[in-house]
């Protein structure tokens, strides 16, 4: 059993309140078989177009534009289908090499949002979450999300999982463009979000890399080891726990 007394709880989604399977056997097919007729469906629109913006600022391009003749997309070419299949190649390379790049999980979020919205997909998750979460939220503890998904595909699955809706549980929802999770700087500008004390915040993942930076930023952790998901680096810092009611919290007293 962990103990923690404290203020705020901030979570992992992929191997914690979530299967990684789902995300990987589910999430992420669907996205790679939509995407060539998203990006078709959907060019010129608003999100769509920011979303290549972020693409292009990850590769260091100044702008999407810089970024079409980088990827060789003739300068004079009035074809939308030549920068269509540019970007959407560039998509499935990033997803090859599983790159968590901020443009390529904001265009994902994008093609999640239909497939969720649709009833196609509902968000797994483990069936001691929610009551457990409940739990918490009812103590008056703070629960926020911190995963390198985009904030609108968080929004989005647990906006759309198998026990409902959870948004309701949630204050708030950090992605990596708040920085890596594996640094420690990125937990300390949470920590600045939040106005809590680093100690008054716990952090639960299952990679202890991020585990090790939030430490590293004060704040308290703990290592999410699901049996499905092996954990592979040391995760000798951090008490362990298998399920959300092996994990005892408080609100602390002001």
């Amino acid at each position: 059993m962990i103990t923690f007394s404290g203020k705020v709880i901030l979570l992992d989604i992929e191997g914690t309140t979530s299967s990684i399977r789902f995300v990987y056997d589910v999430m992420f097919p669907f996205a790679r078989r939509e995407l060539a007729a998203y990006v078709q469906e959907h060019w010129n629109q608003p999100q769509l177009t920011e979303a290549c913006e972020l693409i292009a600022r990850d590769t260091g391009a100044e702008s999407f534009s810089h970024w079409q003749a980088t990827a060789g997309v003739p300068s004079d070419s009035s074809e939308p289908a030549d920068i269509q299949a540019a970007v959407t190649q560039h998509a499935q390379e990033l997803m090859d090499q599983d790159i968590k790049a901020t443009g390529l999980k904001t265009l994902q979020g994008l093609i999640w949002k239909s497939g969720f919205e649709s009833g196609e997909m509902e968000a797994h998750v483990y069936p001691d979450v929610p009551p457990t979460l409940q739990k918490w939220k009812q103590a008056g503890l703070d629960l926020r999300i911190y995963s390198s998904g985009s904030i609108a595909a968080q929004k989005l699955f647990f906006g759309h999982s198998l026990a409902g809706n959870m948004l309701q549980f949630f204050s708030e929802h950090y992605d990596t463009t708040i920085g890596s999770k594996k640094e420690a700087d990125s937990y300390q500008r949470i920590t600045s979000d939040i106005q809590a004390a680093p100690d008054e915040i716990l952090f639960l993942s299952d990679v202890p890399a991020e585990l090790d930076a939030a430490a590293s930023a004060g704040l308290h952790t703990a290592l999410c080891q699901r049996p499905e998901n092996p954990i592979h680096e040391d995760p000798s810092q951090h008490a362990a726990f298998s399920t959300f009611d092996q994990v005892q919290a408080t609100l602390t007293s002001s």
